[in-house]
């Protein structure tokens, strides 16, 4: 089958998007491809049309663990076998999906990056038949980017082993992050293809306003459909949709703090409609496909170019008008210094808190390497009084230098160990039939399991047993309560992953050099937002366009300093609210939705301001309550 013919056949569709066709060209020609998309470009079809064209599988690296699942159920519902290996899965499940990976008729394999560095993984290695190394969210592997994740860097290591070319793929990428990419993947005859980031359908504004909250309020009562509001603060989100519902507008927040059942109830609930609008911190979004997204607002400046472009580029994916609007004020411009200094701690509390995470797990010198630790920030910080948010951006520190994996919400599965000796162990009297069955399916099925606690797989040990997995919990429970096992129920938590045996003081390498280069290239990031933000004389998405690399591009027309300066060309500010308000006289609530239509262009205080002269001069009838 032609490209053309997979895609109709699998999803359905008559046509490729613009570069799909193209990127998908230079993957079945076997170049090592560099892909730029903007968010909601279609990055998945051009991996997963060539994978399905050719014998084997692909190996897909992302480090979203929620998009990875989201991806599988996709492809599996159009009868495409896929398979995910996550963090949080145990060993048993780890093998067995590899193990289908290697000698079943699997098209599509997942993993995260930490998985590259496990032996079991490199076990299987030679004997995956991979067709494709697919390399999504590629910035991570960059230094030089805003996301930047060291167990991206073992991909290139891959290529030593694997004879498959790349596809790499990424929505936010500078020129020179683009090169790096390039030279960690190892490219040989490589191709960049990058589709011009313009959004036509997308207006972005910035509001200069003192009450972010009310402009919030009015721009959710002006535009219809549904939209997205990030807040940088779990506590914010809470606040701001109490604050929305206070005004009419259906809304509900969405943070990592919030458990994942609820998280996926308010995000079906959104998807469906039910809830219009989410406020939300950056743990919302990702690998979400809503099309219908009328707007985007930022209640904070973010701190790069990159975050915000592809948040903003959640707005509008079906073509239709859209908005990305962006509160700004001068305290903006000192919570962004303030957070540069919160997330580069200094290199002794980023060390002591190294030789901290050891000792509170009681790990001793030159012990832990491998150790999975099920960690909790707010009770690590609780216990050494320290500052929650530079535990937080010291610990992604020691990420970033390949000390520790830092994974948020991982699923943690049931672990068990016997507790009485194995001698003994069958003349305890139990007080359930099934008990010695479930210890029997213990001990066959985990030869460790005296010895330390096992990761054990609760659909499997079910299955053995003749039981259902929620009958399997109580008999487990019961079995504690005998003092039999140790029984520790699966859980779902933030996790830290130890990369080597714990060092002594003053042997944590923490790359000083680097240290300096992230944090000045960090201070030039926020520089460029803020400079975005304050900008009057620029169009928005020219100066987006041109951060990225992307010189030749025209005003698009329709953002704030676009429409302010045509309207300097163009009728006067009081021809426009003449023309905006009705003649017959008009209300509070009808002026107010028409200042806030950001499609007006309006600068709302000039615009109420001018209103109250034209009422004074008796030009306009006076605003009804």
């Amino acid at each position: 089958m032609t490209a053309l013919e997979v895609l109709k056949k699998y999803w359905g569709y008559d046509a490729f998007r613009p570069l799909q066709e193209d990127i998908i060209s230079a993957a079945l020609e076997g170049r090592d491809t560099l892909a730029l998309l903007p968010t909601g470009g279609g990055k998945s079809v051009c991996f997963q049309v060539p994978a399905l064209m050719r014998d084997g599988l692909a190996l897909v690296i992302s480090p979203l663990i929620a998009l990875m699942k989201d991806q599988v159920e996709n492809l599996e519902r159009r009868g495409i076998k896929a398979l995910c290996i996550c963090a949080g899965m145990s060993r048993r499940e780890v093998d067995l999906a590899l193990n289908n990976a290697a000698y079943g008729d699997f098209k599509f394999l997942y993993v995260s990056p930490e998985r590259l560095s496990t032996d079991l993984f490199r076990s299987y290695i030679d004997i995956l038949p991979v067709n494709f190394i697919v390399v999504d969210e590629a910035h991570c592997i960059s230094q030089w980017g805003y996301d930047f994740r060291p167990d991206y860097l073992r991909i290139g290591e891959l290529r030593d082993r694997i004879g498959a070319s790349v596809i790499a793929l990424t929505a936010t990428a500078t020129p020179e992050v683009c090169a790096d990419i390039m030279e960690k993947l190892r490219f040989q005859d490589g191709k960049l293809l990058r589709a011009g980031f313009e959004r036509p359908n997308l207006s972005y504004i910035v509001r200069r306003t003192e009450n972010k909250l009310g402009q919030l309020a009015d721009i959710c009562k002006a535009l219809d459909g549904s939209g997205i509001v990030y807040v940088r603060r779990r506590s914010g989100c809470e606040d701001v949709a109490a604050a929305l519902g206070a005004q009419g507008v259906v809304a509900s927040y969405y943070h990592a703090g919030l458990g994942a059942t609820e998280r996926s109830r308010r995000q079906e609930q959104w998807r469906k409609g039910a809830i219009r609008v989410m406020v939300c911190t950056n743990a919302f979004g990702m690998g979400i496909d809503k099309p219908d997204v009328r707007f985007v607002v930022h209640m904070d400046v973010p701190d790069s170019p990159e975050a915000y472009f592809q948040e903003a580029g959640r707005a509008g994916r079906d073509g239709l008008r859209s908005w990305a609007v962006l509160l700004y004020n001068q305290s903006d411009d000192l919570r962004l210094k303030r957070l540069e200094e919160a997330s580069f701690p200094s290199e002794e509390f980023i060390a002591d808190i190294y030789q901290k995470l050891h000792i509170f797990y009681q790990v001793p010198y030159d012990m832990g390497q491998g150790r999975q630790i099920k960690f909790d920030l707010n009770e690590f910080c609780a216990h050494f009084r320290l500052n929650r948010s530079s535990v937080h951006y010291a610990l992604s520190y020691l990420e970033k230098t390949d000390h520790i994996t830092y994974a948020d919400d991982v699923d943690i599965r049931t672990r068990v160990k016997i507790v009485v000796d194995r001698n003994t162990l069958y003349e305890v009297e139990l007080p359930d039939a099934r008990m010695p069955v479930v210890l029997e399916a213990l001990m066959r099925s985990y030869p460790g399991i005296f010895s330390y606690l096992q990761g054990v797989d609760e659909d499997y040990l079910a299955a053995r047993c003749g039981v259902g997995v929620p009958q399997l919990r109580e008999l487990l429970y019961k079995l504690s309560v005998e003092h039999v096992i140790r029984y520790v129920p699966c859980d779902r938590s933030d996790v830290i992953i130890l990369h080597h045996d714990r060092l002594r003081p003053g042997n944590v390498n923490l790359q000083k050099s680097l240290y300096n280069e992230l944090r000045a290239r960090y201070h030039f990031r926020c520089g460029a937002m803020l400079s975005y933000a304050s900008g009057e004389d620029k169009c928005r998405q020219r100066a987006l366009l041109e951060y990225f690399g992307q010189e030749s591009s025209e005003d698009c027309g329709h953002c704030d300093v676009c429409i302010a300066a045509r309207r300097e060309k163009g009728p006067s500010l009081r021809q426009l609210i003449l023309e905006a308000l009705p003649r017959e006289g008009f209300n509070i609530e009808q002026m107010n939705a028409v200042l806030n239509d950001p499609s007006r262009g309006f600068v709302r205080e000039e615009a109420v301001e001018e209103i109250r002269k034209m009422v004074d001069e008796g030009l306009i009838p006076p605003v009804r309550s």
